[in-house]
């Protein structure tokens, strides 16, 4: 044999599939026939196909920043495919992918309908006044080929005029875009109708922000205190990945949340909260969240966090790093933007310590724990358990992103923080064009800080040590008292939602409720004998009906018994509970103006300021 020519012919071979590959061309194009009925009308042409009888075409699963499967595929109807100007077979072969048999024919034209009629900022949806395209739920991409490009034309219904997105232009073609391959495609929302535009110039980047909804904003105090956010973001990293961002912002009656994409990001706002001093702040936060993404996810990212697998959940232990440090740094930015003060940087810190400390799920559940379970636990599947089991790596990791700060700028007496090691791992991402690992985050964390954090690692992150949050804040010169929130005030344990009766929607573990034996979904009818429709005034208060508040319990003792009769199953059932001292702590904190020199400059590097 001739290994020479073997090797050449295989190389040869290789050669002419990726030209082949490389020769596929892809063409999408979406139009708006029924908007009122929530449909998009898509038609994907393929040219240069390869020498093969088929093509599978596949629909994402779940869309990257929304770890979630959602099944998108179940959205799309009125499949057809043809080539040459005939119909060709396409059967669907598993549940998001459809197999078109065309034949060795090089060209294939598909389209179909996506009824899209959930709004979210991870979802589609489309009704009379726009649409708004989640593009993981409205693109198929060929099997094995998610590195080809492709491009999108948009046709706006009529009555609409504007679309905003951050794919660029294709010149000289109207709202025509162009993604170099499908993982930029699906990174890509699109909102298509007449949102309201309005741009400003932060870190040499042109930022777009499209409203959709209406709303009582203030543009122009949008773009300063907008712009103070991004200064701050790429400060912390030396460089701004971007040249041009968008913002779509859903505007809606009680909206909120938000996702990153590589340079855009989706937010949802309440239209009417702008003017509310909590409310602006709220959606600032929610701007700050999503921006600091453009390094912490999008690029500063866990090694299984992309290249994506879009059939299958992408599992990771660290978006305690990812979502959780992103969370710290929402009140951070703000602070170091001047658009909060010391004193309401500190409270909200200790309030996310104090919802951490007050979760009977934290003491089950670790911040790795929680990110690997994230498919099928805690934000996107809550139960009625969910906070016996589950502590969210948003809060859990915020909170651990906050200590290991401390920790480092103690260790270093405040001349390297937790800003540092972001830095740093950034720039070793790009140097390894890959994320990093768990083992890889903890090393460069101890090569800042000049210390081995096993300990931390134990206690923080792989375990579900308690908060020690008096010992961490005095490293920045803050004392913080620890106090019962209802000191004497008798407890269930048991939280009540109205619908036709007043029924039990959660019991805390290891609460009276828990010990006696109620259940969710227990009806309540009286408590001591006294009907409880005749006890719910008091009760009553902006977050629904509290219990432990109907005067039967409330003008009661702590050890003292109460009988609580319900109907479960239709059947009518007396539980007698033994009331307990509510055991939720507050955390209140003093800035000590003495603090020694050390303590100021740990405080100085934490805040940033």
């Amino acid at each position: 044999m001739d290994i020479k020519k073997t090797i050449l012919g295989v190389l040869i071979c290789l050669t002419m599939g990726s030209l082949a590959k490389s020769q596929v061309k892809i063409n999408f194009e979406v139009s708006f026939k029924e908007p009122q009925a929530h449909y998009a009308e898509v038609k994907m042409d393929l040219t240069g196909l390869t020498n093969k009888e088929y093509v599978d075409l596949k629909m994402p699963v779940w869309t990257p920043g929304s770890y979630l499967i959602r099944e998108f595929a179940k959205s799309v109807e009125s499949f057809e495919a043809k080539s040459g100007g005939s119909a060709v077979k396409a059967e669907k072969i598993n549940k998001n992918t459809w197999r078109i048999h065309h034949g060795k024919r090089a060209n294939v034209q598909v389209n179909y309908r996506v009824y899209a009629f959930e709004l979210s900022v991870r979802t589609s949806f489309i009704d009379e006044s726009h649409a708004f395209l989640s593009p993981t739920s409205i693109f198929l991409y060929p099997a094995g080929m998610i590195q080809t490009p492709s491009t999108v034309k948009i046709i706006p219904h009529p009555n609409w005029s504007k679309v905003s997105t951050g794919l660029p232009l294709v010149k000289g073609q109207p709202f025509t875009y162009t993604a170099a391959d499908f993982d930029i495609l699906f990174d890509s929302p699109i909102e298509v109708g007449n949102q309201d535009i309005f741009a400003f110039d932060a870190a040499g980047v042109k930022h777009e922000v499209a409203m959709y909804g209406g709303g009582n904003y203030d543009k122009e105090r949008l773009k300063i205190d907008m712009a103070k956010i991004v200064e701050s973001s790429t400060a912390i990293f030396g460089e701004n990945p971007n040249k041009y961002y968008v913002f779509i912002v859903h505007n809606t009656v009680q909206g909120g949340g938000g996702l990153e994409h590589l340079n855009s990001t989706v937010l949802g706002a309440t239209r009417n909260a702008y003017s509310n001093p909590r409310g602006y702040q709220g959606f600032l936060r929610l701007v700050a969240h999503e921006y600091f993404h453009l390094w912490n996810v999008k690029r500063l990212r866990p090694v299984a966090l992309g290249p994506f697998d879009y059939d299958n959940e992408n599992y990771t232990t660290n978006l305690w790093i990812a979502e959780g440090f992103t969370s710290f740094y929402e009140p951070k930015l703000l602070l170091r933007s001047g658009i909060t003060k010391e004193e309401e940087f500190v409270q909200t810190l200790l309030g996310s310590i104090g919802t951490v400390m007050n979760t009977p799920g934290a003491k089950i559940n670790s911040a790795a724990a929680s990110s690997f379970d994230a498919w099928i636990n805690g934000a996107y599947r809550p139960n009625e358990n969910s906070k016996n089991t589950f502590i969210s790596y948003y809060t859990k990791g915020g909170v651990v992103g906050n200590l290991l700060d401390l920790e480092i700028a103690h260790a270093t007496k405040g001349a390297k923080g937790l800003d540092d090691v972001l830095k740093a791992m950034y720039e070793e991402g790009k140097r390894l064009k890959r994320g990093y690992t768990d083992a890889e985050f903890k090393a460069m964390a101890e090569k800042v800080g000049g210390m081995k954090l096993d300990a931390f690692w134990e206690k923080y992150v792989n375990g579900t040590a308690d908060v020690e949050v008096t010992k961490y804040f005095a490293y920045a010169g803050i004392d913080v008292e620890v106090a019962a929130a209802n000191p004497g005030r008798p407890y269930t344990g048991a939280s009540v939602s109205m619908g036709r009766g007043l029924t039990v929607s959660s019991i805390s573990r290891n609460s009276p409720a828990w010990i006696a034996g109620l259940n969710v979904n227990d009806e309540i009818l009286t408590v001591d004998g006294v009907a409880i429709s005749e006890q719910l005034g008091n009760a009553r208060g902006p977050m629904g009906i509290n219990f432990d508040l109907i005067p039967s319990i409330a003008n009661k003792k702590i050890n003292e018994q109460v009988k609580v009769k319900v109907k479960r199953d239709g059947l009518e059932k007396e539980v007698v509970l033994t009331l307990a001292e509510n055991p939720a702590i507050a955390l209140k904190s003093t800035i000590r103006q003495d603090a020694s020199p050390t303590q100021m400059a740990v405080r100085k590097r934490w805040m940033g300021i």
